[in-house]
């Protein structure tokens, strides 16, 4: 494999381990998902916290078995990557059962978003990257357009990432107001704001020092944005963020105002727009790579 790889490829076939780690898949969504998996070219293996039972009502099983779910998938040799069915809450519950030797060994990616945000997390401490990147029962299954996103990410992994290469949205929406120029370097990091904050003060919350951050979120309304972001900078997490990277907030009205008002007297190039989160379509991003983010290029390099 050439040592210009920053995320190898996986195999024109790949064979994905699912899991459930937080919230429980819809059971009609579940019995679909067969069919679309073969159509897309992807063998899996569908772990077995993945069919329940549902544990608490918004857990997808208990955490002893979602977490040897996890264990398991990223044990498996035959497994090429571990997928996430979907987002919800409960990952944090397992990040003090987590085999760090176990999940290093591996180094195969981890792809989802939401509430992956804390395994991203976890794994990015131990130097691993993964794709932050929709996901079956929550995003690829929901339409056309999911399905769309999901050929576009498949592609991207059978493509691997090598350093030099430019990421680019599909479809740009143009500059956007919030944006503050310049171009920053770092390793990506983040994802879901509420995910993010709610790991301050445990020994599984990033060093952003020197970081691209990236942050997106849903159905979060500006006040409770407002509040996230100032909790952030109370903590002292932003102090020595290298620049941000604004995703997708969806489903409540724009916080751009509280974004511009939290987050550009820290004087740090900021591109806004990129269209990853809790959106249509979704563009993967790989955390834990170091990145050039370039505000005018609208662009992120591989480096």
């Amino acid at each position: 494999m050439p040592s210009t790889y920053r995320l190898p490829p996986l195999p024109e076939r790949p064979c994905l381990g699912l899991i459930a780690p937080a919230g429980p898949p819809a059971p009609e969504r579940l019995a679909r998902l067969p069919a679309v998996l073969d159509t897309l070219g992807l063998d899996a293996r569908l772990l077995p916290g993945c069919q329940g039972p549902a544990h608490l009502d918004h857990l997808a099983a208990d955490d002893a078995r979602r977490l040897a779910d996890l264990h398991e998938a990223f044990a498996d040799p035959t497994l090429d990557a571990v997928l996430a069915l979907r987002g919800g809450y409960g990952c944090a519950r397992l990040l003090p059962g987590v085999d760090r030797g176990l999940m290093a060994r591996g180094r195969k990616p981890l792809i989802g978003y939401s509430d992956l945000t804390a395994l991203h997390a976890l794994r990015d401490g131990l130097g691993l990257a993964g794709w932050h990147a929709p996901m079956p029962v929550s995003d690829w299954l929901r339409d056309e357009a999911g399905l769309d996103d999901a050929r576009h990410l498949l592609r991207r992994l059978r493509q691997g990432l090598r350093a030099g290469e430019t990421l680019a949205p599909r479809q740009d929406p143009g500059a956007q107001a919030l944006s503050r120029p310049g171009v920053a370097r770092g390793r990506l990091v983040g994802g879901n704001l509420a995910v993010l904050v709610s790991l301050l003060g445990t020994p599984y919350m990033p060093d952003l020092r020197g970081t691209l951050l990236f942050l997106e979120d849903v159905a979060e309304e500006p006040y409770k944005v407002d509040r996230l972001l100032t909790q952030l900078r109370l903590a002292g997490a932003l102090d020595g963020v290298a620049g941000f990277l604004i995703g997708s907030f969806s489903d409540a009205a724009s916080p751009d105002a509280v974004l511009a008002d939290r987050l550009h007297p820290l004087g740090r190039p900021l591109l806004a727009g990129w269209p990853s989160g809790h959106c249509c379509p979704h563009e993967p991003l790989p955390l834990g790579l170091a990145l050039e983010m370039d505000v005018a290029g609208r662009c992120l390099r591989v480096l």
